[in-house]
């Protein structure tokens, strides 16, 4: 991920250096300010591109991880529709503030729901790759077909291009707006950014080295990350009160 990503990540975990934007309480039924309205149709706009993304990604994957009996792809399948499902909690929730009409109680009501929700999106995840991992490593040792799971690998290497930026740009406007659920969704993201490394290691070594079991191994490395953000979004809570 870039530095400024980074940079961004870190003054979100710091409230004394966040933006004081979320400190600004609003009237019922007021408009936020105007860089603050910005900041919310910029937020829209990656998640209706998160949204489409997904959609074809999930599709593509579960489709070719059946054919090619891959617990990876499958795996990384499942986690672009807990991303949907995430995107679709995050449109709400910004859909809320962004109608002008909602007031500031409701708006923060609303981004504590939303972070819970996606938080717990993130523990589905990892009782799937729990399971999945577990269950191709100790019963069915599946073997995967390395011509289908060749069209994986290119899923893989544009996932690996276009979620970092889109995560970066997530955690940007997530500490512009103090908004966890934003964070939450973000690192769902990243965590699709790292799978597709995996995907494309652990297919390709599938395909030239025969390591069939590589796959369910490199899943299950994703599961601190996962069980760590997935906790953090859960016990967050909106700064955004009125005063």
């Amino acid at each position: 991920m870039s530095p400024m990503a980074i940079s961004d990540s870190k003054s979100f975990r710091n409230p004394s250096r966040r933006t004081n934007t979320c400190m600004i309480s609003f009237a019922p039924g007021c408009h936020p300010t105007s860089q603050r309205s910005e900041d919310l149709q910029f937020a829209l706009l990656l998640t209706y591109i998160t949204l489409g993304w997904m959609t074809i990604e999930g599709a593509a994957s579960l489709v070719l991880g059946w054919a090619s009996k891959s617990l990876l792809l499958e795996a990384f399948g499942i986690d672009s529709v807990i991303e949907l499902f995430s995107a679709a909690v995050l449109l709400w929730r910004l859909r809320v503030e962004a109608s002008g009409t909602a007031t500031s109680e409701y708006v923060s009501l609303v981004e504590h729901r939303a972070a819970r929700l996606i938080g717990y999106s993130l523990y589905a995840l990892v009782i799937y790759v729990i399971l999945n991992s577990g269950y191709g490593l100790l019963i069915a040792k599946r073997i995967t077909d390395t011509d289908e799971s060749v069209w994986g690998i290119l899923i893989g290497v544009v996932a690996k291009i276009g979620m970092p930026i889109l995560a970066g740009y997530k955690l940007k406007v997530a500490a512009r707006l103090n908004s966890p659920a934003l964070r939450a969704d973000a690192v769902e993201s990243i965590t699709c950014g790292y799978l597709s490394i995996v995907l494309m290691i652990g297919l390709a070594a599938t395909w030239l080295l025969d390591w069939w079991w590589l796959d369910s191994v490199a899943a299950l490395a994703l599961i601190p990350f996962l069980t760590k953000e997935a906790s953090a979004a859960i016990r967050s809570e909106s700064c955004c009160r009125t005063k």
